[in-house]
């Protein structure tokens, strides 16, 4: 029995019903020919699996961002390959991970869940999460293919690109991680020179799957598909979710009518049945090997690790750090005792334990930590922070079931718990206790879409409608609207608050998505600056975490500017001021500005970094572990700095004026200096580079640790023609390698150069430009140490 002979097996109304998702995360199992469901789940640092709740926790690693900025492809081949085994135990097949768009603009709002500006770097890590997640037979889908490089107006932005710009630039990233053997690729919302995305025939059909040779299976982004014919004619496979949308009965009825050919569903079947059978969810024969994952790996271990070698040292004047004979430090930041450790949206997760930067310094025990909150950022507040309960309640008020929170947000989108008895489900409530600490006004907030009424010890205090304002329809659980409230507390004197949600008869998907927020009296940013100054006078050292928030940086909108938002600036410069001795954290997943930054003795940026970021941070800062992180993308002085901002539409389009000048590329163009450039980053020891030789296209490097402790360096190898043409970049990144080694102790590293590095788009296609190329090799694009001669 072969895949085609199963297809001969089934009858076209099943195998249009296997094209469609059965529910919001599956296919539907076909048991006559022995097809389980096939599972999805988004990604990409983390399994959030069936059910997006705290009920069911997940590993949180590092954002993509600072899985880039390790310039390890092992370390991330080993991510991916934890992320597999958390999908196995999740019961999930495909791992709807990575997301290889671009850093093309720093208002970028997702650019935190995107790996750099420059495309050889962004597949080159993608390549080694796709390898690590499939090799444990877990498959991957790419996105979102392709120029979905902004949020504004995504689902209707039509994007104008140039052919050669799309090729070496957007595209390049997708072909190095289909020729890494991707199983699956996911379709974009937007459109690209008027075509949307998942009916785009000469992308998805004749280049993708034509051209590359690609074998896996196109799936749309969620509600991306919006036609029959167009998206079937047009390369797509799978339209998710379901079971409603533009295929199923619409699309056997085309088929029947002759507007679509059924050879056009028998490939679509052909490449999910081979999906099936890549991950274990298809057996033609008894002898087929089932896909069981890979060893269990220590997931806290290893997103600690992460972390640590993500950590990018900016500035280090005067080697303040690793910190040594310490024995005070002030911590001051909202985000120091409330990390902010993931972007938000699809790649939100629930990790069963998050470490502070608070928690993982205080953890050292030989250090004296004090903790001042200075300055609070945020526009929302923070959903509740105490264990609570989630009763599913029938119309009488009976508990149908019972499950426990980590916090007071509740979250089932896709299906309900399986205790759940959805005919008869008639509200969902949150039930928290609450012991205040502080006496006064507390305020309260209830974020969500729909009817909600809040008790406080039985007393009603909300009884309101919340309705979704905008064009999104995700933003329902994105970025739902907030209802504030505020209830006088008293210290020390528990209180009990319930939020009930009723909801019309479920039908079809679950979805519930809300939460009860809360701030404790505050005595305002006067105050609390001023505290924070008084705690940083008084300690050897001041560290403050700056951070961005869920209302910069989140999928679904895209960023208003690069400044830290709140008065963080501020509380940065009064802070130095007072200890010289100030280390700022900067916990972003993309750039922000930082006035402050000559004043500022040292820096550390420390993406979002997972679930483990206090302990990752306490190990970097005092030296347990270096910080071995290169930036992926360049980092401006000023927002007016970037040569390339444009990222909101102007009558539906979004041009990419700037063709292949993207990132560095764009900033050298322009004779622009931005604060830092690419693949720049510290460390904690000093290296030397001692020589280059060039064999035809194979480079060998020789570099040296001069530093008194053992160090890990990133090898950055930039081509760049001799004969200057103003349409090619003036240099480009064409390899990178990472080393250790101890003090004194020399490495000698080789890359091989890609015959794509010396070839660009034409008319007819790729083509080698010949010539002589100089291959500079160095720590950043703009700090190349060696140099030598290539011949393309």
């Amino acid at each position: 029995m072969d895949i085609e002979e199963l297809i001969g097996k089934l009858d076209l109304g099943t195998k249009v019903r296997l094209l469609t998702g059965a529910d919001m995360w599956s296919l539907p199992a076909l048991p006559q020919i022995g097809l389980a469901r096939l599972v999805m789940s988004d990604g990409p640092i983390g399994v959030r699996g069936e059910e997006w709740s705290s009920d069911d926790p997940s590993i949180a690693l590092p954002s993509p961002t600072a899985l880039a900025a390790t310039w390890d492809v092992e370390l991330v081949r080993e991510a991916g390959r934890l992320l597999a085994a958390e999908a196995r135990r999740k019961g999930v097949h495909v791992l709807l991970a990575p997301t290889l768009n671009l850093h093309r603009s720093p208002l970028g709002g997702r650019h935190f869940e995107c790996f750099s500006e420059d495309p050889y770097l962004t597949g080159e890590i993608g390549a080694a999460y796709v390898e690590g997640v499939q090799s444990c037979g877990v498959a991957t889908t790419p996105k979102h293919f392709v120029a979905n490089d902004s949020e504004t107006d995504r689902f209707t932005v039509n994007v104008k690109v140039g052919e050669k710009a799309l090729r070496e630039v957007y595209l390049a990233p997708f072909e190095r991680v289909v020729r890494a053997g991707a199983w699956g690729v996911m379709a974009a919302y937007n459109s690209v020179d008027g075509t949307t995305m998942t009916e785009h025939r000469a992308l998805q059909r004749d280049l993708l799957k034509g051209e590359w040779g690609f074998d896996g299976f196109v799936v749309s982004d969620w509600m991306a598909a919006r036609s029959t014919e167009a998206t079937a004619e047009g390369g797509l496979d799978v339209a998710m979710p379901g079971p409603s949308g533009p295929w199923g009965a619409k699309l056997e009825a085309a088929v029947r009518e002759g507007r679509v050919a059924e050879e056009v569903v028998d490939d679509q079947v052909r490449r999910v049945l081979r999906l099936a059978l890549r991950v274990g969810a298809l057996r033609l024969t008894p002898d087929d090997a089932t896909a069981d994952g890979c060893a269990a790996i220590d997931g806290t271990a290893l997103a600690r690790e992460v972390a640590a070698r993500s950590f990018t040292l900016l500035r280090n004047e005067g080697g303040l750090l690793p910190l040594a004979g310490v024995r005070s430090v002030a911590l001051i930041g909202s985000a120091a005792a409330e990390a902010r450790i993931m972007g938000g949206g699809s790649a939100q997760v629930f990790p069963d334990r998050i470490v502070s930067p608070l928690e993982g310094l205080r953890a050292r025990g030989d250090v004296e930590v004090r903790h001042a909150l200075g300055t609070d950022p945020r526009i929302r507040l923070a959903p509740l922070a105490v264990p609570c309960r989630a009763l599913f309640l029938d119309a009488e008020g009976g508990v149908l079931a019972e499950h426990r929170l980590a916090g007071a947000e509740a979250r089932w989108i896709g299906r309900l718990p399986s205790d759940v008895d959805t005919g008869r489900l008639a509200a969902v409530e949150i039930r928290a206790a609450c012991l205040p600490d502080v006496s006064g006004p507390h305020e309260f907030s209830v974020v969500g879409v729909g009817a909600f009424t809040v008790e406080v010890d039985g007393k009603t205090v909300l009884d309101e409608t919340i309705s979704l304002t905008g064009g999104d329809p995700a933003a329902a659980f994105l970025a739902p609207p907030e209802r504030r409230f505020t209830v006088t507390l008293t210290s020390g004197v528990p209180v009990e608050l319930v939020v009930r949600h009723p909801r019309a008869k479920f039908t079809g998907m679950a979805f519930v998505a809300f939460a009860l927020c809360h701030a404790a009296p505050s005595p305002g940013d006067d105050a609390l600056i001023a505290e924070a100054v008084r705690a940083a006078s008084g300690a050897d050292v001041a560290i403050v975490v700056a951070s961005t928030t869920p209302e910069v940086e989140s999928e679904g909108f895209d960023r208003t500017g690069l400044a830290l938002p709140g008065r963080q600036d501020e509380l940065i410069a009064r802070v130095v001021e007072a200890n010289p001795r100030t280390i700022v954290v900067v916990n972003a997943g993309s750039p922000v500005e930082m006035p402050w930054l000559e004043r500022v003795p040292a820096v550390l940026l420390t993406w979002f970094p997972g679930q483990e970021a206090g302990n990752a941070l306490a190990d970097v800062l005092f030296g347990d572990a270096e910080p071995s992180g290169r930036l992926p993308t360049t980092w401006p002085v000023r927002e007016p700095d970037a040569p390339v901002l444009q990222v909101t539409p102007t009558g539906g389009e979004l041009a990419y004026e700037e063709g292949v000048f993207v990132g560095y590329r764009a900033w050298e163009r322009a004779g622009r200096v931005p604060a830092f450039w690419f693949g720049h980053g510290l460390g904690y020891t000093a290296w030397s580079y001692d020589s280059v030789a060039v064999t035809g296209k194979t480079v060998t490097v020789a570099v040296t640790n001069t530093g008194e402790r053992p160090g890990r360096e990133i090898v950055q190898f930039y081509l760049a023609p001799q004969d200057r043409d103003p349409g090619r970049p003036a240099r480009a990144l064409a390899g990178f390698s990472v080393v250790d080694a101890a003090p004194g102790e020399t490495v000698v590293t080789t890359v091989h150069l890609p015959e794509r590095a010396f070839q660009v788009w034409t008319d007819r296609g790729w083509s080698t430009v010949p010539g002589d190329y100089t291959v500079e090799v160095g720590r950043s694009v703009a700090d190349r140490r060696l140099s030598g001669t290539v011949t393309g």
